[in-house]
């Protein structure tokens, strides 16, 4: 006959002889931690709270990445990305523009000062990756022509009769090197030329939707928001390029 200790509260052993054997709970296995290449997010940031879209995450691990959001603090947020093997700059509301040499529109919305100051800090840390693959969109593709040395339209309804075409997340067709189809947008700004970057999609009124760093190995800036689509080549396809050049990174 055995002796054993059976925990009868967690302060209190209870000393029993029994013949039954000590009940041992079920071992549980531990779900299996994701494979994927580490994709880097640049959160937008307000109200004091980081926010990242859902569907961005869940579209970048759906393409096979296992997504990361940075800190808001630059210096933080590049220690996170030297462990990661993709960047995505993710969408918000318009740049300060005075970095740029250039007065901020009055019907700007502009972003966190904080928000500038990390997807800057991010593209520079880029620079000096240049097998980085990287993807903007919406906001993140602004910064990345501006920093190339583009230009912006501030205010699409000042230059632009069909600027309604792309707010309100409205689907319209796109066309270029990068492919044609349908696309979601919502943005109230556009680039008016890349800099050194190239074109390599447009909207039917000629609005700059798409652009590519001929300098590295995979570089995609889209004005639409490619989470918010389907499969295709102009929405999950990107984040599967995205996440195919980072497993050659990782």
């Amino acid at each position: 006959m055995d002796t054993v200790c059976v925990l009868s509260s967690p302060h209190m052993l209870d000393a029993r002889t029994t013949n039954e054997p000590l009940y041992m709970p079920p071992a549980h296995s531990p779900r299996p931690a994701p494979q994927g290449p580490l994709i880097a997010v640049g959160p937008d940031l307000r109200d004091g709270r980081l926010r990242v879209s859902t569907a961005l995450l869940e579209a970048i691990a759906r393409a096979g990445g296992v997504p990361v959001v940075l800190p808001h603090d630059p210096a933080s947020a590049l220690r996170v990305l030297d462990a990661c093997s993709g960047l995505v700059l993710s969408g918000g509301d318009d740049p300060r523009m005075e970095a740029f040499g250039v007065p901020t529109h009055p019907q700007s919305v502009v972003v966190h000062p904080q928000r500038q100051a990390l997807d800057l800090a991010l593209l520079e840390a880029a620079q000096a990756r240049p097998d980085l693959p990287v993807l903007g969109i919406c906001l993140g593709m602004q910064y990345m022509g501006l920093v190339a040395g583009g230009m912006l339209d501030q205010h699409l309804p000042d230059v632009l009769p069909t600027a309604a075409d792309h707010a309100d997340n409205t689907v319209h067709g796109v066309q270029g090197a990068l492919g044609e189809g349908e696309v979601v947008s919502h943005h109230r700004q556009a680039l008016r030329d890349a800099g050194r970057l190239k074109v390599v999609a447009r909207a039917t009124d000629g609005v700059i939707e798409a652009i590519a760093d001929p300098q590295r190995a995979w570089t995609i800036g889209v004005q639409w928001h490619p989470e918010r689509m389907d499969s295709g080549a102009l929405g999950g396809g990107l984040f599967e390029q995205l996440t195919a050049s980072a497993q050659v990174t990782a």
